[in-house]
């Protein structure tokens, strides 16, 4: 059987990282006040603070490609944050709430293009120093795809019809992967164009592509009919 791992093995994660990034600064750069101010699909946050948290998580990629896992742990402990990752990020988007947003984009757009750049020198094989141990730096930037796609979506960023069949495949097997990567309850198999899902209690469902995406990212609408414990266990990218 081909594991999830494997269906990874003929996409390229930085090429992916560097479309994803093309997107939302494409998008970012286009707003106006308005835009800016309109509130995200991220709960509480709007557009602007959706790219203040993309601005501030870079100390934490370039902590891991400094190898400096210490150091950004100290900052923190300095700068008073708690609450894991989930207080580093609110803090990200208070510490940049005063700015111009003109200086934030320029610093997340600085920032991330060193990361992309240093990622793809890294190699799909080289090592990362992330807060959870080494790790290849091809999967870890696999994990960024998938956040700057979610972000692009939170936002609205424009996705052309020729590029949704593709992205949608790569997002697909990124969360199989995920999912099979963290021994997750959740079975996943392809039927058709269909996902079907089971869960080690024995519930199922069947999802399509799209729901299995947004499921995997955490952002199945609150109404949405799927069932609350297979919801928990294919949520893996949020």
């Amino acid at each position: 059987m081909t594991s999830a791992r494997d269906e990874l093995a003929g996409l390229d994660p930085f090429d992916i990282f560097d479309t994803e990034a093309a997107r939302l600064d494409r998008f970012f750069s286009s707003l106006d006040e308005d835009g800016w101010n309109r509130p995200s699909r991220c709960d509480g946050w709007t557009v602007r603070d959706v790219l203040a948290h993309l601005a501030g998580e870079e100390l934490y990629n370039h902590a891991c490609l400094d190898d400096d896992i210490d150091g950004f742990f100290e900052m923190l402990e300095h700068e008073g944050v708690r609450g894991g990752f989930d207080g580093f990020n609110e803090w990200c988007v208070r510490k940049r709430h005063g700015l111009p947003v003109e200086q934030v984009l320029d610093e997340w757009r600085t920032k991330n293009g060193e990361t992309r750049r240093r990622m793809r020198a890294l190699g799909r094989d080289g090592t990362l120093h992330t807060s959870a141990g080494p790790y290849p730096a091809g999967l870890q930037t696999f994990h960024y795809d998938s956040e700057y796609a979610t972000h692009a979506d939170d936002v609205g960023a424009p996705v052309t019809p020729d590029e949704t069949g593709d992205r949608l495949d790569w997002r697909v097997r990124v969360g199989m992967f995920v999912l099979e990567e963290q021994g997750s309850k959740a079975r996943v198999e392809r039927a058709c164009e269909r996902l079907q899902v089971q869960v080690d209690d024995g519930l199922t469902a069947d999802l399509s592509p799209e729901e299995f995406v947004e499921a995997t990212v955490g952002r199945l609408p609150a109404g949405h009919p799927l069932d609350a414990h297979v919801r928990g266990a294919l949520r893996c990218l949020a």
